[in-house]
């Protein structure tokens, strides 16, 4: 049986995704996610690195459409994001990273300014801070996510935490 406090978890996250605050996540809240990603690191749409971000975007927005949106209506409310969550991602989080790989993988892409493969501590704190992480929180957790201390976050440390972060409770 999932518990309460994991729901409640699960749905506190849901503000992570609807960027516009609308009261449902859809395809434009990804879009937004992408654009604004794109400004903060002075990357153009039409490169091929704005174009891989707009593609990831798209297909996480499918993947989660696809687990969530129950009643096909192109939107994801916050009922539907906690009961796909909970239903479909809690005993399977690698399904849910896969789903959110392609952006993750852009969004570092976008955001590692040398090109060689890993962001930074900082670089990494200014995604989230505009994926809407409060500033404090964004810190900190870029710090964690530097697990082993090299001052650089890997491709597979980014989407391990992701992955865990809106499925397990802890």
């Amino acid at each position: 049986m999932v518990s309460t406090e994991y729901e409640r978890r699960i749905a506190a996250r849901f503000a992570t995704f609807d960027q516009d605050g609308n009261g449902y996540i859809d395809r434009e809240d990804f879009s937004a996610a992408a654009k604004a990603l794109l400004a903060e690191f002075d990357t153009t749409a039409r490169s091929d690195r704005g174009q891989a971000l707009y593609i990831g975007a798209e297909a996480f927005w499918q993947g989660m459409a696809g687990i969530a949106d129950r009643d096909g209506d192109q939107r994801i409310t916050r009922e539907e994001f906690v009961n796909g969550a909970v239903k479909r991602l809690r005993d399977n989080p690698d399904r849910f990273a896969e789903i959110a790989r392609p952006f993750l993988d852009a969004v570092l892409a976008v955001a590692d300014s040398d090109q060689d493969g890993a962001v930074t501590v900082d670089e990494t704190a200014r995604v989230l801070k505009v994926l809407g992480v409060p500033e404090g929180i964004a810190t900190t957790a870029a710090r964690a996510l530097d697990a082993d201390a090299d001052g650089r976050i890997t491709e597979p440390e980014v989407v391990t935490a992701f992955a865990r972060y809106f499925t397990v409770p802890e």
